[in-house]
């Protein structure tokens, strides 16, 4: 069986280039007790083989139309070569955070091969205390965050998956058929114009009629400040996590009457503010990307069912409560304004963009030496497992998640909660700081001290299934 990519799936593939890799990395860090220290590389294989019916996605081979006459197709079930996927990776002593960190940056500085299934498996061993980690490349054409975790949760056992336990290949479409399905769904894709122009005005409409005024930083959304993290990338990728615990981050959300999104807001601009003084010397405001789904559905597996919100950080104030107030209230803000707009917008029109097109217009924006002239960064906070998973018996102690960088902006933070755990993430590029961990670091500073400044406990909830931080 063959499905074609949706619009917006396309356009996550023609945005890679060399130095634009559009893969997604998933960790996970498991925790082999007695019983299971026997587990390794040729066991993990054994398990994710027989888990391949449940994990649909990993069989999706990519599939070009002749002529680029159409956006690609999947062939949903192909032949898969699991020695290929799944590599072996050892870390350097002591095996702590940092090493495992530095493997993560190494495993995302290069892109996937398209001529194989789009996703790729790194068993690592040598982490201290009885862990392995699996590191999971992923390309965003193939799944979003929801789709991700999701796909994640069956690869756990948390989410039931399709009880026949056999994986049969399909046979390859042929020239002809490619051809032939493009041309029927050019015609259905005609039909829907109407029906996508009307969407777009009806969006327009509410826009105008709303009472609330975008702020000035919204109102010019292509005018974001230029800064230390906004330049040509290189296609070097460098990595860093840090946990902290979930109930400390739910603790000081309640008491300032916000969200959890909204902390995590707070503490990535309270941390920019800092490296933009160190780097810039100077703090101005500064615009996020932040992804917003509208298909939440436990079932979805693959595709992009998402659009970006972009939220004014306040970076040039000094006070670490009003930063997270307005925190708080660009990101209401910029909900309303996304919601009246229409959240599906960019995806249905993203449908007629041109393959060959496209792909020359992300190449040219690849190329340019200046800053991103959308956004500063993306900032994603995604809702993880809500129990822990399994994988061949061993215990998932925790769990990773990164987005990919975008042309001129060489940083992306991304969260993931994790049963009692609110794990960060931070992908850079070789050119935008020294170290990735001054990122992390300065998020958990920022952290400490909005906690003081609301009056709570400086000391942190010690997470003790999580690796020390780096």
């Amino acid at each position: 069986m063959v499905k074609r990519l949706s619009g917006w799936d396309a356009v996550l593939l023609y945005s890679e280039t060399p130095n634009v890799h559009m893969h997604t990395l998933k960790v996970a860090v498991i925790e082999l007790d007695p019983d299971h220290r026997g587990f390794g590389i040729d066991a993990f294989r054994a398990e994710i083989g027989s888990r391949l019916h449940k994990l649909e996605p990993f069989g999706y081979q990519l599939i070009d139309v002749p002529f680029k006459f159409h956006h690609p197709m999947w062939r949903e079930h192909c032949e898969v070569d699991l020695s290929y996927h799944i590599r072996p990776w050892r870390l350097a002593a002591p095996g702590g955070r940092r090493e495992l960190d530095q493997a993560i940056g190494q495993i995302a500085s290069t892109p996937l091969d398209r001529a194989h299934p789009l996703w790729e498996m790194y068993f690592v061993e040598g982490l201290a205390n009885h862990r392995v980690a699996v590191v999971a490349k992923i390309h965003h054409a193939l799944a979003d965050g929801v789709a991700s975790a999701n796909l994640l949760a069956r690869g756990m056992d948390l989410l039931p998956g399709p009880e026949d336990g056999r994986y049969v290949a399909d046979p390859a479409p042929t020239r002809r058929e490619l051809m032939g399905s493009a041309f029927v769904d050019h015609l259905r894709h005609l039909g829907r114009i109407p029906a996508t122009i009307r969407y777009t005005a009806q969006g327009l409409a509410r826009v105008r009629r709303s009472s609330r005024r975008l702020s000035p930083e919204l109102t010019r959304p292509f005018t974001p400040p230029p800064t230390f993290m906004n330049h040509l990338l290189t296609p070097e990728r460098m990595f860093a996590s840090a946990t902290l615990a979930l109930a400390d981050v739910k603790e000081t959300a309640k008491l300032l009457g916000v969200t959890i999104n909204d902390m995590v807001l707070a503490m990535s601009t309270g941390a920019l503010r800092g490296l933009l003084l160190r780097y810039d010397g100077k703090a101005e405001p500064l615009l996020a990307s932040v992804p917003v789904s509208y298909d939440f559905s436990p079932e979805r597996i693959s595709g992009n069912h998402f659009t970006g919100m972009l939220v004014a950080l306040p970076a040039d104030r000094d006070d670490p409560l009003e930063r997270v107030r307005a925190c708080h209230d660009n990101a209401a803000a910029a909900k309303e304004s996304h919601q009246l707009l229409g959240p599906e917008l960019i995806s249905r029109w993203a449908a007629y963009w041109p393959p060959a097109g496209a792909e020359a217009l992300f190449r040219w924006l690849s190329s340019r030496d200046g800053q991103n002239k959308v956004l500063n960064l993306n900032i994603s906070n995604v809702p993880g497992p809500r129990q822990r998973g399994r994988v061949g018996g061993a215990q998932v102690t925790e769990i990773y998640s990164v987005g990919p960088l975008t042309a001129g902006s060489g940083l992306n933070i991304t969260v993931w909660s994790y049963v009692e755990q609110l794990n960060i993430s931070v992908l850079v590029d070789g050119a935008t700081v020294q170290d990735p961990h001054e990122v992390t670091a300065a998020m958990i500073t920022d952290f400490v001290e909005i906690r003081r400044a609301a009056g709570l406990s400086e000391k942190l909830t010690i997470v003790e299934a999580a690796m020390a931080q780096a």
